[in-house]
């Protein structure tokens, strides 16, 4: 799990990020999610980080990673082992870019607000650890597919100018956090 999100910090420290910003900088978004069949298929928590930047006007890019968790029992016995539950925890680490339309204007609630809506593509690194003495089928836990494509609608709050509070409502996780202005 420790290479997995070694590998996506270093994926996230590589990108240019003044280079992408475009002039005037961009968003550092931080947030704590909950969903169900997202990125596992399976009722989860986590966070996320993304840092979005305009790509054209009105429309911004974002990659993100992010990290979930899911603990479960499994029901599993033979004439070796007695039935019982087992425990299992499925870790997931999504990796991806989301893209992000603004319809501001639109919506005309001001300044402090945006409203927007969009799609994610990315991939999940999973991995699922078993209780000690569990000798069943270790796959016996289905797993998704780890491409994913999400839609997501969402609003964001500038409490001042480097400071929000954005809540994404989203097909994969939905999160509620901070958003910086870098």
């Amino acid at each position: 799990m420790r290479k997995y999100i070694i590998a996506a910090v270093l994926i996230l420290s590589m990108l240019p990020l003044r280079l992408f910003a475009q002039g005037y900088g961009g968003n550092l978004n931080i947030g704590a999610g909950l969903g169900y069949r997202g990125y596992l298929g399976r009722p989860l928590s986590g966070v996320m980080l993304n840092y979005e930047f305009n790509a054209a006007p009105k429309f911004t890019l974002a990659p993100f990673v992010g990290l979930y968790t899911y603990n479960h029992q499994y029901y599993w016995g033979n004439k070796n082992y007695p039935y019982r539950y087992y425990n299992y925890r499925e870790t997931a680490v999504p990796l991806g870019i989301k893209g992000s339309y603004y319809f501001d204007n639109l919506v005309q609630a001001g300044p402090k607000w945006d409203f927007y809506a969009g799609a994610s593509i990315g991939f999940v690194f999973r991995t699922i650890t078993w209780d000690n003495g569990y000798y069943g089928d270790v796959n016996a836990v289905r797993e998704s597919s780890p491409l994913f494509l999400a839609g997501h609608l969402g609003t964001r709050f500038h409490i001042n100018p480097k400071v929000g509070i954005y809540l994404d409502l989203s097909s994969a996780i939905s999160t509620l956090g901070f958003s910086f202005k870098i």
